[in-house]
């Protein structure tokens, strides 16, 4: 969100600052909430969405929390437990649910190391599953799953109105490779001699994102395009223009087509955030640029993986690294459709939505052994083909508001429920933005105080100068 600015004397901008910084302090204790603590020095820790609430897992359906569309949560998942929440789902609406964990900076990782995600209903039938693992390049990175319960014509599972439970999972071996000492080919394998997380049980934090997408006004055709334009675009060369990655989904970098300069850590995952409307067509490459010395090579050094707006993986690509230049492009994707989501696979099937698409990106952490700690220079260039088309007409507004809109303002997860995205606070402030609540809680009072006492000195001001003005009168100098 960017920062507020007006116009105003200097003086009534001091006397506004020194009265509410005050109350922002005192208020925004208790309403910011903090990061994970960053376990390395130079590599930021994800960012959780600002309003996240936090929710408790359980190791059982009995007492599971309950996850409102358009809110974000924060949670934990500990060595093989199981995380079990609860959603109240009408027999309308397709409500997905993304899962990202953040496994703890330097841990130790096998291939197989990930999550599972699933949805089931009261009577134990799985919706929908999904799965991520770190890979061969065993860095320890967030990782994104999601499930669903969709509403699709002959498909009888699912369809009713009631209780279902999104299902959270540690996969893995549970024995290790790592990122400890790796060998002459740069895989990142270890000696062996330390644990995994998962056979140690340690706690990974997770982020859940819950959506709701209403149904339409009237039935719209399900037959998915079978021509499109499956050419490998040309990357677009205009001059970068320097961008910042955000450290999580919430905190993703807007960019649009162009080029991007940026910097990345080893270790460091970036976000970033397009908008992709109906019939647009997303393309994009990512560029690496040179270490200052060659010393063997990284396998899988660097990933950058396409999610939709619900945080699905679309696609992805990644390089290894020799310490010289290196550049990757993602595969052609089809234009974004709502009849996509009946195509038999992927990508096609997760490119059912417009909306923002995310460009996730990370650099592995075995870079640093090799090359040195950067940061090393990234390029990103993103290109949007096809035409913009109509949207399919939803019934009503999804969860949160304008989630599958493009040129509407950011969602705001803030509320749950039919109302989320709405301010619902009732202090006039955004209903997303704890900094401005925090200003106007502490403006009202402290504003109110500040105009009595403008008043009276104005007052006061006026009745010294019409005094001085009879003394003037009355004595009047040559």
């Amino acid at each position: 969100m960017g920062r507020r600015t007006g116009r105003g004397a200097a003086v009534w901008r001091a006397v506004v600052r020194s009265a509410v910084v005050g109350a922002v302090l005192c208020v925004a204790s208790a309403v910011l909430p903090g990061r994970v603590a960053v376990a390395a020095p130079d590599v930021p820790s994800y960012a959780f969405a600002d309003d996240v609430r936090s929710v408790p897992a359980t190791t059982g359906t009995t007492g599971a929390a309950r996850l409102e569309p358009g809110a974000t949560y924060r949670s934990s998942l500990r060595g093989e437990d199981k995380a079990y929440y609860r959603l109240e789902l009408d027999g309308m609406s397709d409500v997905y649910v993304s899962v990202t964990a953040i496994p703890r900076a330097g841990a130790a990782l096998s291939a197989g190391d990930g999550i599972s995600v699933s949805v089931q209903d009261a009577d134990s039938v799985t919706c929908s599953s999904d799965s991520v693992t770190v890979g061969t390049a065993v860095s320890p990175q967030p990782l994104t799953a999601w499930g669903a319960r969709e509403l699709l014509p002959g498909k009888g599972l699912c369809r009713k109105a009631g209780t279902y439970y999104v299902v959270v999972e540690r996969t893995g071996t549970g024995a290790g490779s790592g990122t400890g000492a790796t060998t002459g080919a740069g895989t990142g394998t270890s000696s062996g001699e330390e644990d995994t997380d998962l056979s140690d049980g340690r706690t990974w934090d997770l982020e859940l994102a819950p959506v709701s997408e209403a149904p339409l006004a009237k039935a719209a055709a399900t037959r998915v395009p079978e021509v499109w334009d499956s050419s490998t675009p040309t990357p677009p060369v205009d001059e970068p223009v320097s961008v910042r990655g955000g450290a999580g989904f919430a905190e993703a970098a807007a960019v649009e087509q162009g080029v991007r300069s940026d910097e990345i850590l080893p270790g460091q995952t970036l976000f970033y955030k397009v908008p992709v409307d109906w019939g647009q067509q997303l393309s994009a490459t990512v560029d690496l640029g040179s270490a200052e010395k060659n010393s063997g090579y990284v396998v899988d050094a660097l990933e950058m993986t396409l999610y939709n707006p619900v945080r699905a993986s679309v696609k992805d690509t990644g390089i290894g690294y020799g310490g010289s230049q290196k550049s990757a492009s993602l595969p052609p994707v089809p234009p974004v459709g709502y009849a996509n989501r009946y195509a038999p696979s992927d990508p096609t099937k997760s490119l059912r939505f417009a909306g923002s698409y995310y460009l996730v990106v990370h650099l592995a952490a075995q870079v640093a052994d090799r090359f040195g700690e950067g940061p090393y220079g990234l390029t990103l260039r993103v290109r949007l083909g096809g035409s913009v088309q109509a949207g399919p007409g939803y019934a009503r507004q999804s969860v949160p508001r304008g989630f599958f809109d493009v040129g509407a303002p950011d969602p705001v997860p803030s509320g749950g429920g039919s109302l989320a995205g709405a301010d619902t606070s009732g202090d006039g402030a955004s209903g997303g933005d704890p900094a401005m609540k925090a200003v106007a809680v502490g403006g009202i009072g402290t504003g109110s105080v500040l105009l009595m006492v403008l008043g009276v000195w104005t007052l006061t001001a006026r009745r010294r100068a019409a005094a001085q003005m009879r003394v003037n009168a009355q004595n009047p100098t040559a």
